[in-house]
């Protein structure tokens, strides 16, 4: 749940609703608008810490100051 957390905590000013759904065979996919941002099934392994908040920032938030800066 890091991921979730991290992009609530620095993007809570810009981000109108996010969602967690289960899915089967741990399947941990990220997505944005319908546009796939991370996908463990792709990659072949867990997201590191905070690079699920840096594909984020990278692709949809490059001009966004975080929160609380």
């Amino acid at each position: 749940m890091s991921a979730a957390s991290d992009l609530l905590s620095t993007y809570q000013h810009v981000i109108e609703s996010l969602a967690l759904v289960t899915g089967a065979k741990g399947i941990f996919d990220v997505e944005v608008d319908g546009e796939m941002l991370y996908s463990k099934h792709t990659t072949g392994r867990h997201a590191e810490l905070g690079e699920v908040l840096e594909l984020f920032r990278d692709r949809y938030a490059s001009d966004v100051t975080p929160f609380g800066e």
